[in-house]
Order: C-alpha cells, then sequence, then structure tokens
C-alpha cells in the first residue's frame, strides 16, 4: 500500500494528525528536517501507527519535500 503524507516538522510531538480533505494523512514530527532525521522519524511513526515493522516502512518520494509518498508492506 502507498499512502501520500504531509509532514509537518519541528512539532511539540511525534504523531499522526489526521487525514486532511484531499485524503493526504498529515504527520507531525518533532525531528528536525536535517540529514533525514525527519524522514526516519517518519517512518518509525508510521510503522507504529499502522503496526508495522519498521523495515516494511519506505520512503518513495519526497526525500527533501513536506509532501511525501510511503509504501507499507504487510498490510
Amino acid at each position: 500500500m502507498e499512502v501520500n503524507v504531509k509532514v509537518i516538522p519541528r512539532s511539540s510531538r511525534s504523531e499522526v494528525a489526521g487525514e486532511m480533505a484531499d485524503g493526504v494523512l498529515k504527520v507531525k514530527l518533532a525531528a528536525v528536517p536535517e540529514k533525514g532525521k525527519a524522514n526516519q522519524e517518519l517512518c518509525e511513526v508510521l510503522a507504529r501507527h499502522f503496526q508495522v515493522p519498521l523495515r516494511d516502512v519506505e520512503l518513495v518520494s519526497g526525500a527533501t519535500s513536506t509532501r511525501k509518498r510511503i509504501r507499507i508492506r504487510s498490510l
């Protein structure tokens, strides 16, 4: 399954904040967008949210953007 995500970095806590009107999943991250820290935290948050192993969550596109496409295997 692939999920479109809108990331909000530098939030007070990391969490899935719901779904936007266009079907995009909104995720708040406490990490700063430097050296892939936010991307790594995004994968960890989504793995917990969907209850899958971290190895099954993969960033497909949008590494430097706030809009990302994430592939989640084993759902």
